[in-house]
């Protein structure tokens, strides 16, 4: 009932994503989310985020930032980063998944998605065709409409454990 929005794997951060098997892999572009997915909600990049994009860049990974935020937060985001960003995406809208693929010169195949909300990122990768990652987000502190889609994440997410579907790990 729930597969449609199922992700493709679920870690506990994207800290602990291993890029270097994903570019054995073929992987050549990273979309992302901003908050709760690399910092906080509302936080600049910190040392931790800056340190990943720079080991991206080593690895030939691209990467483009794609949030359902306006321009200031995002731009204030990637102000020390430096990747593509695409603020104001409408997620789960795939226009905005497909943009990023064309600035990355990426395509489905070799492009992978990290969020840590199913029912715009995840599910707007899934329908764009992109592989995914879902991760623990970073703080509790949220936006009100963000904490109600939780409660259903969370029904989701029991199910998908239930199932087993290709599950690296899943923690309660």
């Amino acid at each position: 009932m729930f597969k449609a929005f199922y992700p493709d794997e679920y870690l506990d951060s994207t800290y602990e994503i291993d890029f270097d098997k994903l570019k054995e892999e073929g992987i050549k572009g990273v979309i992302f989310d901003i908050d709760n997915t690399l910092v906080p909600h509302g936080f600049p990049a910190d040392e931790r985020a800056k340190e990943l994009f720079r080991r991206l860049h080593s690895l030939e990974i691209k990467a483009c930032l794609l949030s359902n935020n306006q321009q200031p937060r995002v731009e204030k985001f990637n102000q020390d980063i430096g990747v593509f960003a695409i603020y104001d995406a409408h997620k789960p809208s795939i226009k905005n998944y497909e943009k990023a693929m064309s600035l990355m010169e990426t395509d489905r195949a070799d492009t992978i998605f990290v969020g840590d909300q199913l029912f715009t990122d995840v599910w707007g990768a899934k329908r764009a065709g992109i592989r995914n990652i879902l991760v623990k987000p970073i703080h509790p502190k949220e936006e009100i409409q963000i904490v109600l889609k939780r409660y259903l994440e969370k029904i989701v997410l029991r199910s998908y454990g239930k199932h087993g579907d290709a599950i690296k790990r899943l923690k309660s």
